[in-house]
C-alpha cells in the first residue's frame, strides 16, 4: 500500500468513528481531539518501546508494539487529511534539508 491509500482508509475509518460518537451522543472529534488522542498514543508507545528494551514491565510488549505504531500513524494520517497536508511532498522536503544539514 502507498502512502495515498493508507491515507484514504485512515479517512475512511475516522469517518465510522464520527458516526459511532455522534449516534453516542458525543459528536465528532475535532482536530483538536485527534490531536490529543494522538499524544495519549505517543505515550502508550514509549512505554511499550521501555518495555521491549527491557526498562518496564508490561505483558506481551513486543507483540503489542506493532499495534501502537500503526495507531499513531492512523493519528498521523487522519490529521495530515483534516489539514490537508501532503505528507508525500513534505517528508521529501523535510528528508531533503536534512541530508543538507548533515552533508
Amino acid at each position: 500500500m502507498d502512502l495515498s491509500v493508507l491515507q484514504a482508509r485512515a479517512a475512511e475509518i475516522a469517518a465510522m468513528y464520527d458516526e459511532h460518537n455522534t449516534a453516542a451522543g458525543r459528536g465528532a472529534w475535532t482536530t483538536g481531539d485527534l490531536a490529543l488522542g494522538f499524544v495519549g498514543d505517543v505515550g502508550d508507545l514509549a512505554k511499550l518501546v521501555m518495555a521491549v528494551d527491557g526498562r518496564r514491565e508490561i505483558p506481551d510488549a513486543r507483540d503489542r508494539l506493532g499495534h501502537e505504531l500503526a495507531d499513531c500513524l492512523w493519528s498521523v494520517l487522519v490529521l495530515a487529511d483534516r489539514y490537508g497536508v501532503d505528507l508525500v511532498a513534505e517528508f521529501g522536503r523535510m528528508t531533503d534539508g536534512i541530508e543538507r544539514h548533515l552533508t
